[in-house]
């Protein structure tokens, strides 16, 4: 109770420090909001902070109805933490880090922020770095055992090749935070998953409350083409006074050189009460991971690669990125034309390739063909793994329970296949002998890598539906 008071307090200053820089959810100049209780505070004309359990966590609701197009937050350069705004307060930081040329922006912007979060309460920024998450859970930080947990190999190499980007970068940033006697415990900090497009620095920027925003995957206007102030869900608004580029715009947010802040629109309407969601662009569970740190449970980006035969390859020009089933389990428009030209006698090809390649079913034979292909090769990918989908959701409801009950009396519920997960889990974490493993509690250097284990086991049960939907097709 005590640290939720704190936390509620620690907001409570925040969203008030953030009012005094300028930042708004009002596209008026009006005074920040306030009533007799509560400081000042930034939000409350469009948005307020709220939690969603099941979605995201803590986020941003509508305080009142929003209009799609409608401007809701409003944050000035001047508030932006940038590598440039942290460094020309920092003379030492400065110099520091101009005699290291070989720095990437991402580096600098990393080792500037964790030298200001090392200030503690003299930072001008604390009240903000208070409001920041000191870990994540990003394929950059997967252990052995959650990399291989992914199963699939595509994932595996994926959540490598970013452990070893990391590895790599966070190794030579150390030589730079040595210089700046920054404490070792600052040095398990990440950045990444915060940062927000500017066009004068790659590394991106954190933007004080706009990173308050939960992630929505874009997708097909609920709308359609009706017009925007009557949707079919009953959810009818007025749209006079919303200009045609506000109403049309294309993205949720930017920084826009004319007003010199960062804007944040609204993407659709909203109700009052409702998660106000911003879209980080278009990626897959797996790109989410990486960058992010989470998936969603329905992602219409998200997609399972299908390898082909390397005859196959030689038939067709697609990139293999582009030969995949999607989130419902359809073969995407590149592997069926590869397919139906695969599957097509090869004296024939070349006068039924415009077909192929213009999406065109070639004979009814050809399709038969091709879709038993992908459903034989769906099948024999689920069986290449480790573990069913069934098994997956058994090892999912359980991984919840272990951190508070014995491990003998679970493990004993449990298929082999997923107790013997459980038990490679533990000893990743603290090998030891049988009589110890059969009288032990989840080791507490253990419980932060939990999370990551769950999120692996989830994207590989997602990978896996998507698969058994296409068998089912």
């Amino acid at each position: 109770m005590a640290e939720e008071e704190d936390d509620a307090a620690n907001l409570e200053f925040f969203l008030h420090w953030a009012s005094e820089l300028g930042i708004s959810d009002s596209s008026s100049s009006t005074l920040p909001h306030k009533d007799s209780t509560f400081l000042p505070s930034c939000l409350g004309h469009s948005l307020v902070v709220s939690h969603f359990p099941d979605a995201g966590g803590r986020g941003l609701a509508a305080a009142r109805d929003l209009r799609k197009g409608e401007l809701i937050l409003r944050v000035p350069k001047a508030a932006l933490m940038t590598s440039e705004s942290l460094m020309v307060k920092d003379q030492v930081l400065s110099a520091c880090i101009k005699s290291h040329p070989f720095l990437s922006s991402t580096q600098i912007l990393t080792i500037a922020l964790l030298n200001e979060v090392n200030k503690g309460k003299s930072s001008w920024w604390y009240p903000y770095l208070k409001q920041l998450p000191r870990s994540y859970d990003t394929l950059a930080g997967f252990g052995q055992f959650e990399i291989q947990a992914l199963q699939v190999d595509d994932a595996i190499w994926a959540a490598e090749k970013a452990a070893g980007k990391a590895k790599l970068e966070w190794q030579e940033a150390s030589v730079v935070m040595a210089e700046l006697k920054l404490k070792p415990a600052l040095q398990t900090f990440k950045i990444s998953s915060r940062t927000m497009h500017v066009p004068w620095d790659d590394a991106g920027c954190l933007c004080p409350v706009g990173d308050f925003f939960n992630y929505a995957a874009p997708a097909e206007e609920p709308c359609g083409n009706k017009t925007l102030g009557s949707c079919g869900n009953g959810f009818s608004m007025q749209t006079e006074g919303l200009s045609e580029a506000n109403a049309q715009r294309l993205t949720d947010a930017g920084f826009e050189d004319d007003v010199g802040a960062y804007c944040f629109y609204a993407k659709r309407n909203y109700r009052e009460k409702e998660q106000v969601l911003l879209s980080y662009g278009m990626y897959t569970n797996l790109e989410l991971l990486e960058h992010y740190g989470f998936l969603l449970d329905d992602n219409p980006n998200d997609m399972a690669f299908i390898p082909l035969e390397p005859d196959m390859y030689t038939l067709c020009s697609w990139p293999k990125e582009l030969l995949y089933i999607d989130q419902d389990g359809k073969p995407s428009f590149a592997l069926l034309s590869a397919m139906r030209l695969w599957a097509t006698p090869p004296n024939k090809r070349r006068s039924v390739g415009h077909l192929a390649y213009s999406g065109k079913q070639i004979s009814v034979e050809n399709e038969i063909t091709v879709m038993g292909w992908i459903a034989k090769k769906c099948q024999d990918m689920l069986q290449n793994l480790r573990t069913s989908i069934e098994q997956d959701k058994l090892l999912l409801s359980s991984i919840g329970k272990i951190e508070d009950i014995f491990l003998p009396v679970e493990l004993e519920k449990l298929p082999s296949i997923c107790s013997t997960e459980l038990r490679a889990f533990l000893e990743s974490h603290e090998p030891t002998n049988e009589e110890a493993f059969n009288n032990l509690h989840i080791p507490r250097n253990a419980r932060r890598s939990i999370s990551r284990w769950i999120l692996a086991v989830q994207w590989r049960l997602s990978y896996k539906r998507k698969l058994l939907c296409c068998i089912a097709e």
